[in-house]
């Protein structure tokens, strides 16, 4: 046996799990920034339009960038099959690097007119795609490496503690760049520093990413030559119900995390709530969230994936309606324990067990094909799609009755969960080198 396959030890496993959370950590900053500036600054600087309309237009585009991602996934994920997983995630970095800049350069609209939301477009696309590459491939690298330890869920944790930690890096910064300059200097230029530190970071984490070892079971399958030739189209033909019944779980998780943090910032915004207000309860939120994440992992491994995951989705049922009621009250207590249960358990709880959920739903020949496929299908519906629904029914509908019908959308996307997490066998018992 090659030196390559020797069993990793759990320092090579904290390795990988650090090099794909650091690199995580860089997307989701990256990604996050952009929403909270969406949601906040985009709409008065690149689209001629009035009010709510502009706030549309702006969390619209962010929404573009997020149905765009499987086409990343179909991309990446198939190079992380067929080259390695390591080589998929550093070329994303990349190119999630420079969409960055480009989005941090992009002059606005009363600079070169309509050409500058049809720029904003078009890198929004390209960082989209990059992202599709992440947590699919991400977490295949993890837990393929931690395959014959009975801690999966733990080690594929890491992948998402990257979105918690984005998001307090990405509050945090906002609200520090915010509090040394003036509100017109932000809008007029503050907020492309956070583009600019975005670029330069991720050239630190593709350095990370370069210098760590491919995954054990990766290693493995090309040892045996079992390497697919075009292993995302063969997902796809082989294994079409279990992407699409996969994608319906994180539909709800993806739904709850944009609607409360990217169409939540301007609802709050909407309802009374500062800029500065809707930050600082998300920082809050984003906190609790880790927090609830290694909860959930660690009974992701002692009890079972589907347990985590039904207890997030039916709290999720329950509460979207008194989420939205505790906003509308103006009282920025109630506010920050809805974003603390709705966004910060629900999400947070559930992807400590939504990484394992995934790679163990798929063979290793097509792993992180399967995987990404899965997870950034259900993004187009959910993350994508419903913010969009979102803020064209707080267009139509006004304050005090958008969150009804929004709310009522929601509840669909979690009782959908609630059926395909019945549906999925539980995989906490899975042996990952039998199944190639």
């Amino acid at each position: 046996m090659s030196e390559s396959l020797v069993v990793p030890s759990t320092a090579q496993i904290r390795k990988v799990a650090i090099a794909s959370l650091i690199g995580s950590v860089i997307e989701q900053y990256d990604f996050l920034v952009t929403g909270i500036i969406a949601a906040t600054i985009w709409g008065g600087l690149f689209f001629k339009l009035p009010g709510l309309a502009a706030v549309a237009a702006a969390i619209g585009v962010y929404g573009l960038g997020i149905i765009i991602r499987p086409v990343g996934a179909f991309i990446f994920g198939n190079i992380a099959d067929k080259v390695g997983r390591k080589d998929a995630l550093v070329w994303a970095l990349v190119l999630m690097g420079a969409s960055t800049l480009a989005i941090g350069l992009t002059p606005t609209y009363a600079s070169i007119g309509v050409a500058a939301p049809v720029l904003l477009v078009i890198f929004r696309l390209f960082q989209g795609i990059s992202f599709g590459a992440e947590f699919g491939t991400a977490s295949t690298w993890v837990v393929e490496q931690a395959a014959n330890t009975k801690n999966r869920a733990f080690w594929g944790a890491w992948v998402g503690f990257a979105i918690p930690i984005g998001l307090i890096l990405g509050f945090t910064s906002v609200l520090l760049v915010k509090s040394l300059m003036s509100s017109a200097d932000f809008i007029a230029w503050g907020w492309r520093i956070f583009f600019f530190i975005g670029f330069l970071v991720a050239i630190v984490g593709i350095f990370i990413r370069f210098r760590t070892e491919d995954s054990y079971l990766f290693d493995k399958l090309r040892d045996k030559h079992h390497v697919l030739d075009f292993p995302a189209a063969k997902v796809w033909r082989e294994m079409p119900l279990r992407i699409i019944r996969t994608s319906f779980v994180n539909a709800m998780f993806s739904g709850a995390f944009f609607l409360s943090f990217v169409f939540g910032t301007s609802y709050m915004k909407a309802v009374g709530f500062s800029g500065t207000q809707a930050e600082v309860i998300g920082l809050i939120a984003a906190a609790f969230m880790l927090v609830f994440m290694y909860c959930g992992a660690l009974l992701a491994d002692k009890v079972s994936r589907r347990t985590v995951l039904l207890t997030s989705a039916v709290v999720f049922l329950i509460f979207i309606i008194p989420y939205f009621y505790l906003i509308n009250t103006h009282d920025i207590y109630l506010a920050a324990v809805a974003e603390i249960v709705g966004f910060g358990f629900v999400f947070g709880f559930g992807y400590g067990a939504i990484p394992t959920f995934y790679t163990e739903n798929f063979p290793t020949r097509y792993r992180a094909s399967g995987a990404s496929a899965g997870y950034q299908l259900s993004q187009v519906y959910g993350g994508g799609l419903l913010p969009i629904i979102a803020g064209q029914i707080l267009k139509d509908f006004g304050i005090h009755h958008a969150y009804l019908y929004i709310g009522g959308i929601v509840m669909l996307y979690a009782l959908a969960a609630i059926v395909a997490i019945l549906m999925t066998p539980d995989t906490t018992k899975l042996d990952m080198n039998a199944d190639f």
